[in-house]
């Protein structure tokens, strides 16, 4: 699955550029639009992590319908990659830990979309769930306001 939402910019009456995104809550602003779709990513990871700490699925990106892009980065999307894969095996942190022969708590933390942690763990995990995750580099116009990676699966 490809992690990119399309995001709303609204223009406030002080100039300023709101960003949110349809379903999902929250919102953030800038001062340009550039600021805001650095902020909405941002947003973005936090409004989806509030799912994964709820442990439920993660809503699927709704159609653009001409609407900016913003993607979730490259070790955030391969997070909600284990999670959606955990999910639709209905694989708990304690047997995956133990399929991977690591403590829960690691797997706790693989999951946590605010925590770092080194995609070769998470491409571990995703491989004992069958999953095979690929990273596709997109090419913008728009260098500014894009983000030029993404995990697609």
């Amino acid at each position: 699955m490809l992690y990119a939402y399309p995001v709303d910019l609204e223009t406030n009456p002080d100039g300023t550029i709101t960003a949110s995104f349809e379903g999902l809550p929250g919102a953030t602003e800038g001062a340009t639009r550039e600021e805001a779709l650095r902020e909405a990513q941002d947003l973005l990871v936090t409004s989806l992590s509030i799912y994964v700490d709820d442990g439920a699925a993660v809503p699927v990106p709704p159609a653009a319908n001409g609407r900016p892009l913003v993607y979730v980065p490259m070790l955030e999307a391969a997070k909600l990659a284990l999670h959606t894969a955990m999910l639709e095996n209905r694989i708990s942190n304690v047997e995956l830990a133990r399929r991977l022969g690591v403590a829960e708590s690691s797997v706790r933390r693989m999951r946590d979309l605010l925590h770092e942690s080194k995609i070769g763990r998470i491409e571990a995990a995703l491989h004992e769930l069958g999953r095979q995750p690929t990273v596709e580099i997109l090419v913008s116009t728009d260098m500014k306001n894009n983000i030029l990676n993404s995990v697609v699966l």
